[in-house]
């Protein structure tokens, strides 16, 4: 994997760069959808690569338990499996560690789980999570973190960030022995809740160890926004300038916006497609709410300043009829316009920052999403 940094802005830490990976050329500021299965929910992944999303994310927990490794390896890797071969980040599975408490004990060593799909026990550790990623092919793996709740006492965070910590220098060790390193890159995670202190410690701890990118997690949990955005800025002025900053589950504009403006360059959420499986769309002029009265007979464009092809042949009346009908052509159909919003909102800013305009970007998505 190789990174450079392609523009700066001149007032906000935003940049503009390309990350070379073994399936292809990322351009960053990216926002990478969610086929957390191997699937794009509601829409055919060639639609996806059909609006250029030039990465894509899968997750590690959900891809073990089914198809399971014996499929992926049989297939030649997850990409080979979808026949979608582009590049390809897959989440390591800590944040099912948080999202399924219920099922996981987190041990020193790892984490034992039970599936939710049938009730069988399994382990993670540190090193396992990798050489499943291995199996799964990934051109970016995370590393196994563990993700405190928000709100939780200090000292759980601490115990969770302290575990973090150790789990990426296992996590170090076993990439260096066992990994083609131009084949697959592995990316540490920022713990620590939002204790200040914590972020700061962390991410220093985690710099020694010297790994290939940087993410950030355990943010968008329920912690205010504006708590939000002093993490962010904190921990991107301790990351290295010179590796990928990785914001982890972010997907709304204001969130993305802030956080390219503190210099983050990776974005991932399934905010977008599972708004639009419930009727909420992004638009050039802000949300749009299909369920709501006001839309019965309007037959206006769902968005007018967008060029999909949703855009261009259904209106906001027959539009909130499917959805009404609970039809399954909705979903597709919602899904569709909320991804391509999302590729030509980044669009829109890799080209404020090609033209050193990202702070008239920056004020006219506020205006809309603030």
């Amino acid at each position: 994997m190789k990174f450079k940094i392609i523009k700066r802005d001149s007032k906000t830490k935003a940049r503009r760069g390309e990350l070379h990976l073994h399936r292809g050329v990322v351009r960053t500021p990216v926002f990478m959808p969610v086929a957390t299965k191997g699937a794009m929910r509601s829409l055919p992944m060639q639609y996806v690569e059909d609006m250029d999303f030039e990465i894509f994310l899968a997750n590690t927990y959900h891809l073990y338990l089914r198809p399971g490794l014996d499929v992926l390896n049989l297939a030649g890797g997850l990409n080979n499996f979808m026949n979608h071969h582009r590049p390809l980040l897959t989440d390591s599975g800590g944040f099912q560690v948080f999202s399924l408490s219920n099922l996981c004990k987190v041990k020193e060593h790892g984490v034992e789980f039970s599936s939710h799909i049938d009730g069988s026990k399994h382990l993670f550790t540190p090193s396992m999570v990798l050489d499943v990623q291995k199996v799964i092919g990934s051109d970016i793996m995370m590393i196994l973190d563990q993700c405190v709740e928000y709100p939780a006492e200090k000292s759980r965070v601490r115990a969770g960030m302290d575990r973090t910590i150790r789990w990426a220098k296992e996590s170090r060790e076993h990439y260096e022995k066992h990994f083609d390193k131009e084949k697959q890159a592995c990316f540490a995670i920022v713990q620590g809740g939002t204790h200040h202190d914590l972020r700061k410690e962390c991410a220093k701890e985690l710099l020694d160890l010297d790994f290939p990118g940087y993410a950030i997690g355990g943010l968008s949990v329920g912690e205010p926004k504006e708590m939000y955005r002093d993490i962010s800025a904190i921990v991107t002025e301790i990351l290295p300038d010179d590796r990928p900053r990785y914001m982890m589950g972010v997907g709304s504009p204001m969130e993305i916006l802030d956080s390219i403006a503190h210099g983050v360059d990776m974005f991932d959420c399934v905010m977008p497609t599972r708004i639009a499986r419930n009727g909420t769309m992004y638009t050039t002029q802000g949300r749009l709410n299909l369920k709501n009265a006001q839309f019965e007979k309007d037959f206006s464009p769902l968005d007018p300043g967008c060029d999909c092809f949703v855009c261009r042949n259904y209106t906001r009346a027959y539009l909130r009829h499917i959805f009404k009908m609970q039809e399954i052509t909705s979903a597709v159909y919602n899904t569709y316009h909320n991804l391509y919003f999302m590729r030509k909102f980044i669009l829109d800013i890799q080209k404020s920052l090609d033209e050193g305009s990202f702070s008239e970007c920056y004020a006219k998505w506020s205006s809309f999403y603030g």
